[in-house]
């Protein structure tokens, strides 16, 4: 095996690596949030609180938003086919936009119930909001850790990542308000408080939403200049010029590259073939590509287009 070849090889390994990984790390958030989400969801009810009971509606949108996560990451590491080939790489960022847009039903809802509230206040058990907003915290952190340290660049990830996230900040908010009632007797302090959960959901929300849509617009990757990789290939010997150059994600932690590149004159196929693979290995290197197709001319064929299309 040539020594491109088993630069390819390695890369490979650890991308499919990190995949089971990642796979671990969401079935040990989502066993953690399921469980705990009957907690919140019990307390919520017992103890008479919005804030929990917001808490428990995000966390079922977690429990089915780590479930798509995991279904995506199963049918990414499908094979490819003749209908699809490239196989369902994109499956993961579909998960990550469904996890999106299931926040921000959810906190519609909350939003809705926190303005009833605000208006007809209700008493709530400020011990038992307490207990359950320390709980909570303790199982949104912890799952947190576990999908940051195996989420990669995958927006699937990121996703999953930013629910618990969302959460953790939603169980700090809890314990501020089980605090507010224990202490002051301010019982308006729960519906502000799933207000204030709702915000920090729409927040987390936004950002993944717009980078799921840009994906699937076929955007150039985030972090990758294209003004840069055209001048690192036209730097490579032998390399006269570079045309018709396009990025796009197939996943979102997978680059794609298509261009055409006019050779030196009298640059034979053999030749062609071995300045190719460098080049590729260099996209790959440098800039993390691991798909480039690469089209040898001998001269630049845009002049020939009639549609001026680049």
């Amino acid at each position: 095996m040539s020594l491109v070849g088993e630069q390819t090889e390695v890369r490979r390994h650890h991308h499919t690596s990190l995949r089971d990984a990642q796979r671990r790390a969401l079935w040990v958030a989502l066993s953690l949030n399921a469980g705990f989400m009957f907690v919140e969801l019990v307390g919520g009810v017992v103890f008479n609180s919005l804030a929990l009971l917001a808490d428990a509606a995000h966390m079922i949108s977690d429990v089915a938003g780590l479930a798509v996560a995991l279904v995506a990451q199963h049918l990414v590491s499908r094979p490819v086919s003749a209908r699809k080939t490239y196989g369902l790489q994109r499956a993961e960022v579909l998960g990550a936009m469904g996890n999106g847009l299931t926040l921000i039903a959810v906190t519609v809802w909350i939003f809705f119930e926190a303005w009833s509230r605000l208006s007809n206040p209700v008493s709530v058990a400020g011990r038992g909001l307490f207990v359950v907003g320390a709980l909570g915290l303790a199982v949104n952190a912890g799952s947190a850790v576990v999908l940051r340290r195996a989420r990669g660049r995958s927006l699937n990830m990121r996703g999953a990542w930013l629910h618990m996230i969302s959460d953790a900040a939603g169980s700090v908010v809890v314990i501020v308000a089980a605090l507010a009632v224990l202490l002051w007797g301010a019982q308006w302090v729960d519906p502000a408080a799933s207000l204030i959960i709702g915000v920090l959901i729409l927040a987390s929300t936004w950002r993944l939403l717009a980078e799921t849509v840009h994906v699937l617009m076929e955007g150039a990757p985030r972090g990758i200049d294209l003004q840069v990789v055209q001048g690192a290939i036209q730097a490579e010997p032998g390399v006269e010029s570079v045309h018709h150059l396009h990025l796009w994600n197939l996943a979102s932690d997978s680059a794609a590259l298509s261009a055409h590149l006019v050779l030196e004159r009298d640059t034979t196929l053999h030749d062609a073939q071995e300045r190719g693979d460098r080049i590729k290995a260099m996209l790959a290197g440098d800039f993390g590509i691991e798909h480039a197709t690469l089209e040898f001319e001998c001269h630049n064929c845009e002049p020939a287009l009639a549609d001026g299309h680049h």
